[in-house]
């Protein structure tokens, strides 16, 4: 079972990569979708999207790890 900071380390990573995945998408998708491209605008977007993402990824990753060690229990 990983420690709650081996968590936070491995869903800051797995950002991280979104987090650059995310900006070049953007720059790609919007003019392709007639969207203006403001890079100061899809940056916000991405930290905004990517903080939401670290949340996420941390809590299901310490619910299913909580859920593992309940079912090793019994």
């Amino acid at each position: 079972m990983q420690t709650k900071k081996q968590t936070f380390i491995e869903s800051l990573a797995n950002v991280a990569i979104g987090f650059l995945i995310t900006i070049i998408s953007l720059h790609i998708i919007f003019p392709f979708l007639g969207m203006e491209n403001n890079s100061g605008k899809n940056t916000l977007i991405t930290i905004y999207l990517t903080l939401l993402s670290i949340l996420r990824n941390y809590f299901l990753r310490r619910y299913f790890n909580r859920r593992l060690e309940q079912n090793n229990y019994k």
